[in-house]
């Protein structure tokens, strides 16, 4: 079909034909409703033979002029060769990607416009949105059309009746409407787009039931139409006496759009039930995985026209029909939010994978994977094998693919009501670099502690069609997307299953204990089920929390001993299961200052306050480092061999305490915190110095400001180089004489023992609450 249209535009302009002349009218209200800001861009959307780009130009924009047919392009060449200003650029807008910002350009446009081209778009709606997402603030997309009232009958098709022009504008914040000369011309702005879902009138008395059907084409976008009644709905109708869901999906399917399915191919994935006034209102959900045909609108008095949208702008379409949008949730959980409250009922039957992407996703996932490649993060074949074939995308329908494909964002999932997030999909980077560490061969097992879909499939690409994943989440709606969105694009071979993964997952180890355990959440503690639910010699890699410091942490199963194998900087979301915990804090100075025990044991703060109000002591610590610098291990070492550590928070601005967020210690009514000062500022971030500092207060003050310097001093000596220490983790209640030399830090679940360089000779104890220890000194 595009191949016969393009030959046709081919035709007309090598023909010598054009359009309608640019008015004056159409050139004064351009002038006025959208002249152009210093530096304007504009883009001219099927541009023909150049008329209105060469407007713009006139009016001050820098012009990109696009039209799919270049006999248009060259006519637009041959009658303004001497323009400046203007770049005449060949794609098709509908399929293509937009042209990149000229060169010191931010990109964007100030205006989109599209001069006599809208009736010839197919889906239509989806390009509008698409232009108007790449309008700059303030920025406006003016559409100008001939008008079906004013145009002969036999020239209609290439006019927009009132419902299309309605349709148009449905999406944008503002829209206004002008006539130039009998053309329609439409100013919008305000892209941003929002969705209404809304009912119908009253049902047929008792009950009613009807089929929805959710298509999907090559490109994975959706089929809705628009109805005459002025929203958005998925194929679907009444199910007539004897028909099956899926016999009812397949025949209103054909009789409404002209596409053909087999009833093999339509799955009744759940069945809905709502209520629509004194109504009860079924609704099967069928998930057609294959057809045939063209699309054809056969049934007018019901709808405008049939459209493919992408996943992630349904949330931006406007009107949605409420079972159509529950329909989409269904089958994509997330994808459009804020629903009212829908029954339900999950089908057992399997569906098949189905296929579907377009090329912009492909080409964003080749670009994220070489990223992340390039940065060593992903050194195996079978990791960037993964990365290059797996659909990130998929198991983030309601994101947009620039977002999905960036290579160092986590992508939210699911929030608390509070705005917090409890799910997401964690950056790139970061799920190659866990893969990594897991050391997985084909044909392995592996528990995932915190589901989502896309690492599980990840893992599951690696260990290959023999291998096996299970992903375990406390979360129903989280199980439940990830089920669903595995279904859709996944290999079959991830079970989610809901449950607390402190527990591991009961009832699915295989025998010999899975051969790697990841967790995919700030963990606290290491739970006992995902050493005894790991086989001998297996991989557990955990962000552990040390001090309120997170580290991706790679522990490999020897008996009852987990040994360190690889550290990596993280972070993750909160743990929710029953081993999370809130970590003790105590305000101070009127909630001035706030004091959190990371290590979980609260210490004394009496004469805290009193300290606070008293002179600070300030001590170098000799420490001077250059530019920017990490010190992350400073950190863990700090929060491993310092007693009575703690974490210091104030607002930003404080005067009692210069760090926002800094590592503590408390003892003897006093405290001290490490800080840096700037003592050397340069123009070169790299010439610049910067000297690490203790200030302490309270009576303590000096002795705890020399014992946090000499920390600094001897990490600074014997650890910087080194980097993170060796860590052997112990089942709890281990006997002291039975752990290695090292410091001991002590958790509900485990005795974690860090070995760093030069404290190897240290008698094993435990990190003790600062005051336990003044006590136990006093006895």
């Amino acid at each position: 079909m595009r191949q016969v249209r393009k030959e046709a535009w081919q035709e007309h302009y090598h023909g010598g034909q054009g359009f309608r002349p640019l008015s004056d009218a159409e050139r004064a209200l351009l002038s006025k409703h959208v002249p152009a800001p210093e530096g304007g861009r504009a883009l001219d959307v099927g541009c023909g033979t150049g008329e209105l780009a060469v407007a713009l130009v006139g009016m001050g924009y820098q012009v990109d002029a696009v039209d799919f047919t270049e006999g248009a392009l060259a006519r637009a060449r041959a009658e303004y060769p001497t323009v400046q200003g203007v770049r005449w650029l060949g794609l098709d807008i509908e399929h293509d990607a937009l042209p990149s910002p000229r060169e010191g350009d931010e990109g964007g446009y100030d205006l989109v416009a599209m001069r006599l081209s809208a009736a010839f778009f197919r889906d239509r709606t989806s390009v509008l949105h698409a232009l108007g997402a790449q309008l700059r603030e303030g920025g406006a997309l003016v559409v100008i059309t001939p008008v079906v009232e004013h145009t002969p009958p036999e020239r209609r098709h290439i006019a927009l009746d009132e419902d299309e022009l309605s349709l148009i504008t449905d999406g944008f914040d503002e829209a206004v409407r002008f006539d130039a000369e009998g053309l329609a011309v439409l100013v919008l702005r305000g892209a941003g787009g929002s969705f209404t879902a809304v009912e119908k009138g009253r049902p047929t008395p008792q009950a009613v039931v009807g089929a929805a059907a959710v298509v999907t084409d090559a490109s994975g976008r959706v089929l809705l139409g628009r109805s005459t009644r002025g929203m958005w709905e998925l194929p679907g109708g009444r199910i007539e006496k004897g028909e099956s869901a899926q016999r009812a999906a397949v025949r209103e399917l054909a009789e409404e759009t002209g596409l053909t399915a087999r009833e093999e191919n339509a799955h009744v994935i759940t069945v809905l039930h709502d209520d629509r006034l004194d109504m009860r209102r079924i609704s099967p959900v069928v998930r057609i995985t294959g057809w045939d045909g063209e699309l054809v609108l056969r049934e007018p008095e019901k709808f405008i026209r049939w459209e493919w949208h992408p996943l992630h702008t349904l949330a931006t379409l406007g009107t949605i029909f409420l079972p159509s949008a529950h329909s989409l949730n269904a089958v994509w959980p997330g994808v459009l939010p804020g629903l009212p409250a829908v029954h339900s009922y999950p089908c057992i039957s399997a569906v098949p994978p189905v296929p579907g992407e377009p090329a912009e996703a492909i080409r964003l996932r080749e670009r994220m994977a070489d990223i992340v490649i390039q940065k060593s993060w992903a050194p195996s074949p079978r990791v960037q094998a993964a990365l290059r074939e797996v659909p990130r995308h998929r198991f983030v329908p309601e994101t947009p693919l620039e977002t999905a494909y960036h290579d160092d964002l986590a992508v939210v999932t699911v929030r608390e009501d509070s705005g917090t997030a409890v799910s997401s999909v964690s950056a790139a980077w970061l799920q190659a670099d866990m893969a990594e560490q897991l050391r997985l061969e084909p044909g392995m097992s592996v528990l995932e502690v915190g589901a989502g879909g896309y690492n599980a499939e990840l893992l599951a690409h690696i260990v290959g069609e023999r291998g096996r994943v299970v992903t375990v989440d406390l979360d129903p709606y989280v199980v439940h997307r990830t089920a669903r969105l595995c279904a859709e694009a996944g290999s079959g071979r991830v079970t989610a299953v809901l449950g607390d993964g402190g527990q591991g997952a009961p009832g699915h180890v295989p025998a010999g204990g899975f051969n790697g355990v990841i967790i995919t959440h700030n963990a606290t503690d290491i739970a006992p089920a995902w050493r005894d639910q790991l086989a001998e010699g297996g991989r557990l890699v955990v962000p552990l929390e040390v001090g309120g410091y997170t580290r991706s942490i790679t522990l490999v199963r020897r008996g009852d001993i987990l040994r360190s194998q690889h550290w990596t900087y993280c972070g993750f979301v909160r743990d929710r299961g029953a081993a999370a915990r809130t970590a003790p804090v105590a305000h101070l100075a009127g909630g001035a200052v706030t004091v959190r025990w990371e290590h979980g044991v609260p210490d004394d703060t009496r004469g805290l306050e009193e300290a606070l109000r008293g002179q600070r002591h300030e001590l170098a610590t000799g420490f001077v480092v250059a530019g920017q610098f990490n010190f992350e291990t400073l950190q863990l070492f700090a929060a491993s061999t310092l007693t009575g550590f703690c974490r210091l928070t104030v607002p930003e601005g404080s005067e009692l305490v210069t760090q926002r967020d800094a590592a503590a210690v408390v003892a003897d009514g006093s405290l001290a915190y490490l800080t840096h000062v700037k003592i050397h500022d340069a123009p070169e971030p790299g010439a610049s110095r910067t000297e690490f500092y203790i200030h302490a207060y309270g009576p303590a003050a000096p002795e705890l400001a020399q014992r946090f310097a000499a920390c600094v001093r001897t990490w600074d000596r014997e650890v910087r180089a080194s980097g993170y220490p060796p860590l052997s983790v112990h089942p709890a209640g281990t006997p002291d004489d039975q752990l290695p030399p090292g410091d001991v830090l002590d958790k509900p679940a485990c005795r974690l023992v860090f070995r760093w360089p030069g404290r190897d000779a240290q008698v094993p104890r435990p990190v003790a609450p600062a005051g336990a220890v003044a006590a136990a000194e006093r006895a």
